[in-house]
C-alpha cells in the first residue's frame, strides 16, 4: 500500500490544486454569467466536447490503451517506442476529424442535448458557443493520451498539474468578462464579443493544457514521429475488445442525455434550478472523488494490468483490496460532510457578481444529495478497472446499461413527478441509488473474475470508517445550527462553518479514525507527518 500511497500522493498534490483552482474557475464563470438562460446555454455547449470525447476516445484510455501500452511496453523490442507512435499518429488524426465535424454539426448536437422548450435565442446563443468550444476536442483528446502514456511510465505529476493551467486561463476569461463593459448576463444583450470571449478563451485552456502534457511527455523520452502502418500492431484486436467500450460509452452517454435534457427543461420551468445547478454541484461532488480517487485508480490500473497479465492474481486482489480501503478512508468522511455541509460550501463559492444567494442555496441543497452517491460512484469505478485489467470491455458495457436504465427510469419520474424546483434535486437522488444498486452488482461479478475481492474486510473497513466520520458530521451539523440561530446563511456565516465545523470534524475524524487504528487513516497522517518534519 506504501508504494500506492506514495505515487497516489503526488497526483493528489496536483488535483488538489487542480481542483481547487477549478473551485475557483467555476466560481468566476458563475458570477459572470449567472445560472439563468446564459449559464444554461454556456453549460450545455461546454459539455459538449466532453461528451464527445468520452463517447469516441476517452472510455477506450482506460480500458483498453493503457494495458495495450503495458503489454507493449513489456513485450516489443523497442518497449512499444513504435506502438505509441502509431496511436498518437492515429489519435491526431481521428480527433482532428471529430473537431471539424463537431463544429459543422454544432447546431444539430445542441438542438439534440437541449430542451425542447428553449427559445430560439438560447439555442442560437448556446450553437455559437458550441463552435467556439468544441474545437478544444482535438487538444483535450491528444492531452489525454499523452497523460495516458505517461502514466505507464510512473509519470503521474504533468497529467495531475496541467489542469491548473486551464483553470487559470478561464478563471482570467471569466474575470475579463465580469470587467469589460458591456458583458452581461441577460441571454437577450449578450453581445458577439462576449460569446468570442467566452468561447475562445474556454478552448485556450484547453490547447494550454495539452502543451504542458506534450512538453511533459518529451521530457519521459516520448519522441514523436508519425507512424500510419498498423498492421501487426495488436491495434485491430484493440479496436475489436474498444467496440464494447464504445458501445459503454455510448450507452452512459444516452444517460446523461436524458439527464441533460430533464434538467435543461426544469431549468425554463423554474429559472434558477436547471442544468447549470445540476451541473455546478456535480462538479462539486466530482472535487473528493477526482482528489482521492482518481489519483489513486490512476496509479492501480498500470499495476494491475501487470499482475494481470502475469497471472499474479493474489497480488492483483491485493491492489485492488489496498485501493478500495485508501479511497474510502477520505471519500466516507468527505460524503457525510457534503451532507451536511453543502449548502454552506456553495453559497460561500457562488453567491457572487450575477448569482443570488438563493441560486447558490439551491445548488447546495442538490450538493447535499449528490454526497450520498459519493462513497458507492467511487467504488462503481473502481470496480470498472479490475474488468479493463483483464482486458474485458462487455461486462462494464452491461453493467452501464443496467445504471442507465435505472437512473433514466427514476429521472424521468422525479421529472413527471416532482414541482418544477425539486426536479433537478430528484435528479441527484435518482444518479445516486443507480450507483448504490450498480456498486452491488459490479462487485458480485468482479468478485468471480478475480476469485475474491474479500468483501468482509472491506465491509469492516468502511463500517469503521463510518463509526470515526459519524462524530466529525455531527460537530459540522452543530456548527450550522448554533450559526443558523444568529443569521442567515451568507457568504461570511458560510466560510465561519466550513472553519469551524469542516475544519475541526476533519480533525476529529483523522484523530478518532487513528485511535481506532484504521490503517489507511495513519498511513496518511504519518506521511503528512513525515513530510512536515523535512
Amino acid at each position: 500500500m506504501s508504494r500506492m500511497l506514495r505515487a497516489s500522493a503526488i497526483m493528489m498534490a496536483g488535483t488538489m490544486v487542480s481542483r481547487l483552482t477549478g473551485f475557483l474557475r467555476t466560481a468566476v464563470i458563475a458570477a459572470a454569467i449567472g445560472t439563468w438562460a446564459l449559464g444554461d446555454a454556456y453549460n450545455a455547449a461546454y459539455q459538449i466536447p466532453y461528451i464527445l470525447f468520452d463517447l469516441l476516445i476517452g472510455g477506450v484510455l482506460s480500458s483498453v490503451i493503457v494495458p495495450l501500452i503495458v503489454r507493449a511496453q513489456k513485450q516489443d523490442a523497442d518497449a512499444g517506442e513504435a506502438f505509441e507512435q502509431r496511436l498518437m499518429t492515429l489519435a491526431i488524426l481521428i480527433l482532428a476529424a471529430i473537431a471539424v465535424l463537431g463544429v459543422v454539426l454544432a447546431g444539430p448536437i445542441m438542438q439534440l442535448y437541449t430542451a425542447n422548450n428553449w427559445t430560439p435565442r438560447k439555442v442560437e446563443i448556446a450553437t455559437t458557443l458550441a463552435m467556439l468550444i468544441l474545437p478544444q476536442i482535438a487538444f483535450f483528446g491528444i492531452g489525454a493520451l499523452a497523460g495516458a502514456i505517461l502514466n505507464t511510465r510512473d509519470r503521474f505529476a504533468a497529467p495531475m498539474w496541467a489542469p491548473v493551467l486551464n483553470n487559470i486561463v478561464v478563471i482570467g476569461v471569466g474575470i475579463t468578462y465580469i470587467v469589460v463593459g458591456g458583458a452581461s448576463a441577460n441571454i437577450e444583450e449578450v453581445t458577439d464579443r462576449d460569446l468570442l470571449l467566452l468561447g475562445l478563451g474556454t478552448t485556450a485552456g484547453i490547447v494550454a493544457q495539452a502543451i504542458i502534457l506534450i512538453i511533459a511527455l518529451h521530457r519521459a523520452g516520448f519522441r514523436f514521429r508519425p507512424r500510419f502502418g498498423l498492421r501487426g500492431t495488436g491495434l485491430g484486436e484493440a479496436a475489436k475488445t474498444a467496440s464494447w467500450t464504445f458501445v459503454y460509452v455510448g450507452i452512459t452517454q444516452l444517460g446523461f442525455l436524458i439527464t441533460t435534457k430533464l434538467a435543461t427543461g426544469a431549468g425554463e420551468r423554474a429559472p434558477g434550478a436547471g442544468n447549470s445547478a445540476y451541473a455546478y454541484a456535480f462538479q462539486l461532488f466530482q472535487l473528493p472523488y477526482g482528489i482521492i480517487a482518481v489519483s489513486v485508480i490512476t496509479a492501480m490500473l498500470p499495476r494491475m494490468s501487470r499482475y494481470v497479465a502475469d497471472g499474479q492474481f493474489d497480488s492483483a486482489r491485493g491492489e485492488f483490496g489496498s485501493a478500495v480501503r485508501l479511497i474510502s478512508a477520505v471519500i466516507v468522511p468527505a460524503g457525510l460532510l457534503l451532507m451536511v455541509l453543502g449548502p454552506a460550501v456553495t453559497t460561500l463559492i457562488f453567491s457572487w457578481g450575477r448569482m443570488t444567494g438563493g441560486n447558490a442555496l439551491y445548488i447546495g441543497n442538490v450538493l447535499q444529495v449528490f454526497g450520498l452517491a459519493l462513497v458507492p460512484f467511487s467504488i462503481f469505478q473502481l470496480l470498472l478497472r479490475v474488468f479493463y485489467s483483464f482486458g474485458d470491455t462487455r461486462t462494464p458495457t452491461i453493467l452501464g446499461a443496467v445504471n442507465v436504465a435505472i437512473n433514466g427510469a427514476l429521472s424521468l419520474v422525479a421529472y413527471f413527478m416532482l414541482p418544477p424546483r425539486y426536479i433537478v434535486i430528484g435528479l441527484a437522488f435518482s444518479f445516486m441509488i443507480a450507483y448504490v444498486l450498480g456498486s452491488g452488482v459490479a462487485w458480485t461479478l468482479a468478485s468471480r473474475k478475480v476469485g475474491g475481492l474479500g468483501g468482509r474486510e472491506v465491509a469492516a473497513g468502511l463500517s469503521q470508517m463510518y463509526f470515526a466520520a459519524i462524530p466529525a458530521a455531527l460537530v459540522a451539523l452543530v456548527a450550522l445550527w448554533l450559526t443558523r440561530q444568529f443569521a442567515d446563511i451568507t457568504a461570511l456565516t458560510s466560510a465561519i462553518v466550513l472553519a469551524a465545523g469542516g475544519g475541526l470534524g476533519l480533525v476529529l475524524y483523522l484523530a478518532t479514525a487513528h485511535k481506532m487504528r484504521i490503517p489507511e487513516v495513519s498511513s496518511i497522517i504519518g506521511m503528512v507527518a513525515g513530510r512536515v518534519r523535512r
